[in-house]
């Protein structure tokens, strides 16, 4: 009984990740403005360490990412936000 060493047999299907479409919550939630005095609804922007998420991961489109980090920085100026913490989550 010979075996080929090139097929592979799986006892359950290989799984394949499938990436979800990133999309602007602003825009589809019909978002204008970005209010620096609410910092819970900011800190979805930030990682545990408090750096700013970028674009790529977060999927916010240019116009808002730079309203939401112009609002992330005054929430820090006035003490809303930390600058540098140890797991903010």
């Amino acid at each position: 009984m010979a075996t080929n060493q090139s097929e592979i047999r799986y006892l359950t299907p290989p799984t394949i990740e499938v990436q979800k479409k990133k999309f602007c919550r602003f825009l589809k939630s019909g978002i204008k403005y970005v209010d620096y005095k609410d910092p819970e609804f900011l800190k979805r922007f930030l990682n545990e360490q408090g750096k700013i998420l970028p674009r790529r991961i977060t999927g916010t489109s240019v116009k808002y990412q730079r309203k939401v980090s112009v609002a992330i920085k005054k929430a820090r100026h006035l003490a809303m936000l930390p600058y540098v913490t140890d797991l903010m989550k």
